[in-house]
């Protein structure tokens, strides 16, 4: 993979885990979501680039970024999973619940998956700047590291 395309597949992987946010989001509010966002970290979009053999990420960046990114991404998995058997597992959905394929949150429990997702989002803005950051680096090297 050559540099532009090295740089755009970071790029890609940003915009994934940023619409994996807005999924996030809507589940919050209670609206249905097609495709949510998967539990496994190798599942989700984010995880199939950052674990993908086609462009040697890793070997690009070198350990020290790729597995910064790497932790990040792990530890948002962990906050996410919090949400997730919240929004999925924990309450009882009731029949128009159901029908309509959302879901109303009692407040207390919506109070918890609100702390849970402000966790999130810090963990969100820390891998996206080390996104930021690994496109800068990539940005510096020569092209002759991508032959």
């Amino acid at each position: 993979m050559d540099k532009d395309h090295t740089i755009e597949s970071i790029q890609n992987a940003r915009k994934a885990h940023e619409s994996q946010m807005e999924k996030i989001a809507l589940l919050i509010e209670g609206k249905a979501v097609e495709n949510p966002t998967a539990v496994s970290q190798t599942k989700c979009e984010f995880g199939k680039w950052l674990y993908s053999d086609d462009h040697h990420i890793k070997q690009i960046l070198g350990s020290q970024f790729y597995d910064n990114i790497e932790t990040l991404h792990s530890r948002w998995h962990v906050e996410y999973v919090r949400i997730f058997n919240i929004v999925f597992k924990e309450e009882k959905k009731s029949f128009l619940s159901k029908f309509l394929g959302v879901q109303k949150l009692d407040p207390m429990t919506l109070d918890k998956v609100k702390l849970y997702h402000s966790e999130l989002n810090v963990t969100t803005s820390e891998l996206l700047k080390a996104l930021a950051s690994s496109e800068r680096r990539i940005m510096a090297l020569p092209e002759s590291k991508f032959r």
